[in-house]
Parts: structure tokens; C-alpha cells; sequence
């Protein structure tokens, strides 16, 4: 069976609609598809500097999707804003931060997103097996009543003392705190994008 054709028996019934969408207000020559150049194709020309680039291809290039201009990332709030039980109940072995970056690696992502705390006590026995991408802000469940607020729990440099190639944080769009945590953000993307390439996630 073909790709094509494994594709078309997935899709079933929209398989016509979806595969055979055409929009003739947008030429095909506009569009920027992923390529095995990307970085230098979508990044080379903008403001990031050469170290920026090196970890921006050292992501593109990892993993089972490497110099295609995809990616996949393993993103992994380990144990911090949602709580270990509730991710990780079902599956015991993953309240083990090692685990998450094992199922990184076997499963070919090109990277894996996670905590300080997790990332930080792997860094030295992973970093440089599978590109690092760290959420420095985190909710947290201890106060009551719950604040449902984002606070920095370390540093840009602490990411990039741990080899991370990219950081990313959350927003929470329309909360009371939502102007501060935009300006903290924005302070540490500006800070990240010195040496790193900042990823939101």
C-alpha cells in the first residue's frame, strides 16, 4: 500500500474533501512547507544570532524527523503545575523524570520540553543526547486557596548552564496577572534570545 494510500484509507470519507482541497487565492509559491533547509530558509535572515542558529538546527536536526523542517517535542509538565499524581498515577514509572526523557529518545523526538527540577537533575546524562527545551514558569498547588498564577521558578542562564536549546513559559491570557507574567516573559525571551531560541510553549 502507498503512503498516499494509507493516507486516504485514515481519512476515510474526507479523504476527497481534504486531499483534494484547493484554494486558488493562495499560490502554492506563497506557501512555506517545511524543507530539509529550514533553518537557514525561514531563520538565517532574521535578527537571531549564530549561536541561536547552531541550536535552532541542532533541534531541526534530532531526531526520527531530522532536516525535514518538522518536529516533534515531548512536552512534559513534570509534577510542578498539575501534580505528579495526576499525570503520572496511572503510570508510576514516570513520576521518574529519567523515564520521560528515555520515551523522548526512543520515541525520536527531536526534543523534550520540561521543568527546572527535571531537566536540572538530568542535564549532565542527557543534554547532549536530545535537545532540551525548558518551561521556566510554573502554576503551583501548595497555596490555599490556589492562586491559578505563573511564577518564575529560575533562570535564563540556569537554562543555558544546563544546555537547554530553547525555553518556553505560559501565559494565562486574560487573568489579573496576565500583564505582569507577559512582562516577565518578554524580559526573559529578550535574556533567551541572546544565547538561546525561545520556543513558547
Amino acid at each position: 500500500m502507498s503512503h498516499y494510500s494509507e493516507i486516504q484509507k485514515h481519512l476515510g470519507a474526507e479523504a476527497e474533501n481534504l486531499l483534494g482541497f484547493n484554494n486558488p487565492k493562495i499560490k502554492k509559491d506563497q506557501i512555506h512547507s517545511p524543507r530539509a533547509d529550514w533553518v537557514d530558509h525561514a531563520f538565517s535572515a532574521s535578527d537571531r544570532n549564530n549561536r541561536v542558529l547552531a541550536n535552532l538546527q541542532r533541534l531541526y536536526g534530532s531526531g526520527r524527523l531530522a532536516n525535514t523542517g518538522y518536529v516533534s517535542i515531548l512536552p512534559v509538565d513534570q509534577g510542578i503545575e498539575h501534580s505528579a499524581g495526576a499525570s503520572f498515577a496511572p503510570n508510576p514509572a514516570y513520576f521518574d523524570p529519567a523515564n520521560i526523557v528515555e520515551l523522548a529518545i526512543e520515541g525520536g523526538c527531536n526534543a523534550v520540553a520540561s521543568t527546572f527540577g527535571g531537566l536540572g537533575f538530568l542535564s549532565r546524562k542527557y543534554a547532549h543526547k536530545i535537545p532540551f527545551i525548558l518551561k521556566f514558569n510554573h502554576n503551583e498547588l501548595l497555596t490555599t486557596p490556589n492562586t491559578f498564577d505563573q511564577t518564575p521558578f529560575g533562570s535564563i542562564n540556569q537554562a543555558f548552564e544546563m544546555g537547554c536549546v530553547g525555553v518556553g513559559a505560559t501565559i494565562y491570557w486574560g487573568s489579573d496577572e496576565s500583564n505582569r507574567q507577559l512582562q516577565e516573559v518578554a524580559a526573559a525571551f529578550e535574556q533567551a534570545h541572546v544565547t538561546l531560541d525561545p520556543v513558547v510553549w
